[in-house]
């Protein structure tokens, strides 16, 4: 699912999690086709499978995805189970918790009412990869994405995020997002994590200039992996992130797709369209990285909805076509930038990608 599926609170369902059991009319256990019966024969997406086996399912006009497990072997019972329900934050069904409703809402206040329904039912809280709450007890762990207005609007991202959900059965309870069910829908083993700390203020950032198609600060597109950490005053990644075409299909070559540089506040990415990887974008974090100016706008670190309309406001005075990238910010079509959105506790800062020409930009 996708931001751009929105749909108003009044239209969404309204489902009660029975904690390993059900959520709503779905049991954990169900094969797919109890799945998709329960669900009222609801349209499917192109199964997603994983060494030949059904993996997972989206269900767009529901809001939720389905995640598979298989039992060992190949009799009964080593079919597709139902093992987990992901719930999108934009337009899954609302999904309560006792009293607790669970998505649409500030991170912070679901945090709270977790706690607080956890304290007297004398379970334990704990956080998990993103600083979310996570309840072993109830296999509920929480997540949150980006807010944006009102369906009827076309595009208006807002200045916080709002929850969603992950809901497992009790194979799954004790630590989720380990799972191999879950790594194969969402693998988060090198994500980023969210540990909610308040953007620098403007004077404790350093200042970047910017020259469109060619380079940020002191990196230029082209460089080597080594060039990139010399630039950056000899830092070492502290990620380094990667992918092999073969994985799953036996030996191949592992190819660097990105290192983050925590110190700096920017992520390198590269590609190796025929040779070793050379620097073809950089993403500007927004809660720590550098200032980078266009055409006097301030775009990094400041509330995502004033540098949103900022940006398309110069653009258009301009005469340039703009265009919205991969995770709905607004940049120069013909400037290879664009504006993206940081975490920062319940809201978001604005941060910047800037790329080389003919570099494909993956989200």
């Amino acid at each position: 699912m996708s931001w751009w599926t929105r749909k108003p609170l009044e239209e969404r369902a309204r489902w009660v999690l029975e904690p390993l059991l059900s959520v709503g009319p779905l049991r954990f256990g169900m094969d797919p086709e109890q799945v998709r019966a329960a669900l009222d024969g609801a349209r499917v997406s192109p199964s997603q499978t994983s060494g030949g086996r059904l993996a997972w399912q989206r269900y767009p006009d529901v809001g939720v995805t389905a995640i598979y497990q298989h039992g060992p072997g190949s009799g009964p019972g080593s079919g597709p189970c139902l093992a987990a329900v992901a719930v999108d934050p934009w337009c899954g069904p609302l999904v309560r918790l006792e009293q607790v409703e669970l998505m649409g809402r500030l991170p912070s206040e679901v945090r709270a009412d977790l706690r607080g329904l956890a304290r007297r039912a004398g379970v334990s809280v704990r956080s998990n990869w993103n600083g979310d709450p996570e309840v072993t007890a109830w296999g509920l762990s929480m997540g949150a994405a980006q807010d944006w207005g009102s369906p009827s609007e076309e595009w208006t991202r807002e200045d916080r995020v709002i929850t969603d959900a992950l809901l497992v059965g009790p194979e799954l309870a004790a630590d989720p997002y380990a799972t191999a069910p879950v790594v194969g829908w969402h693998d988060v083993r090198e994500a980023r994590t969210n540990p909610g700390a308040a953007p620098l203020t403007p004077q404790e950032r350093h200042r970047w200039a910017w020259t469109p198609r060619e380079g940020v600060g002191p990196l230029r597109f082209g460089m080597t992996v080594n060039q990139v950490s010399a630039a950056l005053g000899g830092e070492a990644p502290a990620i380094r992130r990667g992918w092999n075409p073969w994985a799953g299909r036996g030996a191949g070559q592992w190819h660097l797709r990105e290192e983050q540089f925590d110190g700096a506040g920017v992520t390198a990415h590269y590609w190796s369209p025929e040779g070793p990887p050379t620097l073809a974008a950089v993403t500007v974090d927004g809660r720590t990285g550098p200032q980078v100016d266009w055409d006097g706008i301030r775009l990094i670190g400041r509330p995502v909805s004033e540098v949103d309309a900022e940006v398309v406001r110069s653009i258009e005075e301009r005469g340039l076509g703009w265009m919205v990238y991969c995770d709905g910010g607004p940049g120069p079509e013909e400037l290879n930038m664009y504006v993206r959105a940081t975490r920062a506790g319940d809201t978001v800062v604005s941060g910047a990608r800037f790329f080389a020409p003919d570099w494909e930009d993956r989200g």
